[in-house]
């Protein structure tokens, strides 16, 4: 009976052994997956902020104005139109082939208009020959009514047949000038140096007088014809500068008040400013443009605006400030573009020059986030 207890008991020990060694280990390796997640949990806390992400607040000059929309125009166009009626000849020109001043374009076929100026012609000599005869018998008449022959009434009835056929052969040369004129206006020339941007008439068409053929463009001077409203019109004057975003790209163009209209729409009683285009390669007529029309300057510390958020009951900027995300709070002054961007900018007190400031793109992020900025590769 004592060795089957001593039996027992060894048993007990043995099993509370392992059950500690168990134990033991479990802890030790909950221990590391803790210290692992810590770790873990460290790293990850760090944002790495590129260098797109961030700026730096400095001292910017801002242009304030008035917001300007609509499509690009060239400022010389013509459209080509048959002068006279026929079928149409020579047409090889093809939108985007260029052009230039006097080049010939196209004919109308010539044949009707070179016998009407040989008919012209023709009429023309008929009539000098009658003025020939009436000078002849005039001559004669006056002979013989010198000579007392004949009477001063039939003198003066030469006379009279000699002054019709001088107006007859005046009428008849300027027949000649206008058939040679219907001749000439069958070769259609280019008015001016430019681009076809429209091929309206196919060869072999039968044109009527005033048909459109091609339409040119000089895309070397743009303008950019904008509506404002009659009390915005008051505030600006020819030589104001814009800044305009064009249409499709991220090109940025400047563009200057040309001209502004003296009198309003009728209806709408709005008033049209033309802005004309630096010359830029590559823009073309008809391309949407918008920007700001400056018409006062304004310096100081500036920001974008989309980097300035509202969430909180006072504006605040997001700013790293030793390696952490901080809220600044900020006073918001006047808003506007620069000479560099269309984008809006606002001037702002509140924080220092230089300070580096997280872009709105990024979002809203957590006050004492750890950050760390990569470098530009």
């Amino acid at each position: 009976m004592k060795r089957a207890w001593i039996k027992w008991a060894v048993a007990g020990v043995v099993l509370t052994l392992l059950a500690g060694g168990v134990f033991k280990a479990l802890n030790s390796r909950k221990a590391q997956k803790d210290a692992l997640e810590q770790s873990t949990r460290a790293v990850s806390d760090v944002l790495e902020l590129a260098p797109t992400d961030v700026l730096s607040a400095e001292p910017k000059t801002l242009a304030q104005g008035l917001p300007v929309s609509g499509a690009l125009k060239a400022i010389n166009t013509a459209v080509v139109k048959a002068r006279v009626a026929g079928e149409l000849q020579g047409l090889n020109l093809r939108e985007g082939d260029a052009v230039t001043a006097g080049q010939v374009i196209a004919r109308i076929d010539p044949t009707e208009y070179l016998a009407r100026l040989k008919q012209a012609q023709e009429q023309a000599d008929a009539a000098r020959t009658q003025i020939d005869i009436a000078q002849r018998q005039f001559d004669n008449n006056r002979g013989l009514v010198d000579q007392g022959f004949i009477s001063k009434t039939a003198l003066e009835a030469s006379s009279s047949t000699l002054i019709g056929a001088q107006a007859t052969y005046k009428a008849a040369l300027a027949a000649v000038d206008v058939a040679k004129k219907q001749l000439d206006d069958s070769v259609m020339h280019a008015p001016l140096t430019g681009q076809i941007s429209q091929r309206l008439a196919q060869p072999g068409e039968r044109m009527a007088i005033d048909g459109r053929v091609v339409e040119i463009v000089d895309l070397k001077q743009l303008e950019l014809e904008a509506t404002l409203s009659a009390i915005e019109s008051m505030q600006v004057r020819v030589g104001q500068g814009a800044q305009l975003q064009i249409e499709g790209t991220t090109q940025t163009v400047n563009a200057k008040v040309a001209r502004i209209s003296p009198s309003t729409l009728p209806g709408s009683r709005s008033v049209l400013v033309y802005l004309s285009v630096e010359g830029t390669p590559g823009l073309r007529q008809g391309l949407f443009a918008q920007g700001m029309l400056g018409t006062q300057l304004k310096q100081g510390l500036a920001v974008p605006l989309d980097a300035v958020r509202t969430d909180k009951p006072q504006p605040y900027v997001q700013v790293v400030e030793d390696n952490k995300i901080a809220h600044r709070n900020v006073t918001l002054g006047a808003r506007g573009q620069t000479s560099e961007s269309a984008q809006m900018w606002v001037l702002v007190e509140g924080l220092k020059d230089q300070e580096v400031v997280v872009r709105g793109e990024l979002g809203s992020l957590r006050a004492g986030t750890a950050v760390t900025l990569s470098k530009a590769r």
